[in-house]
């Protein structure tokens, strides 16, 4: 089992920290978010801002679910502004993450939509802690 890490990564601002809830209205501005790792016992990353496997975030609201997404995407080496909107570049990073879980050696059968929820969070997490 690999040694348990701990990363921060500072970015221009945070955003409120929350269980998935929309955390900003339309009309306001999405700023960048600080993402803090942590490695679980489980096998899972956490990036600080959700710990949930069930929401799934707005492609056009800020959400701390839309935030925690892109941190575990940026944490496997995609290159994503992380603001909470999960938006076509987020969801085109995760097409290609389910897309690489559903082949070997993963083999985890998700259906490959783009967005996070209850069948693909444990796998993002999982990923996210192995790669």
């Amino acid at each position: 089992m690999p040694a348990r890490r701990q990363k921060t990564m500072t970015a221009a601002a945070t955003l409120l920290l929350g269980t998935g809830l929309v955390l900003a209205g339309p009309g306001s501005t999405a700023q960048a978010a600080t993402c803090s790792y942590t490695y679980s016992d489980e096998s899972y990353v956490y990036a600080g801002h959700y710990s949930g496997m069930t929401a799934v975030p707005s492609r056009t609201v800020v959400t701390s679910a839309g935030a925690e997404a892109q941190c575990l995407l940026k944490e496997v080496g995609y290159s994503l502004t992380v603001d909470g909107v999960f938006g076509p570049k987020s969801q085109a990073a995760l097409r290609d993450v389910q897309t690489r879980l559903n082949g070997a050696p993963y083999w985890a059968d998700i259906t490959v939509d783009g967005m996070p929820g209850p069948e693909t969070w444990p796998h993002l997490r999982f990923y996210a802690y192995y790669n």
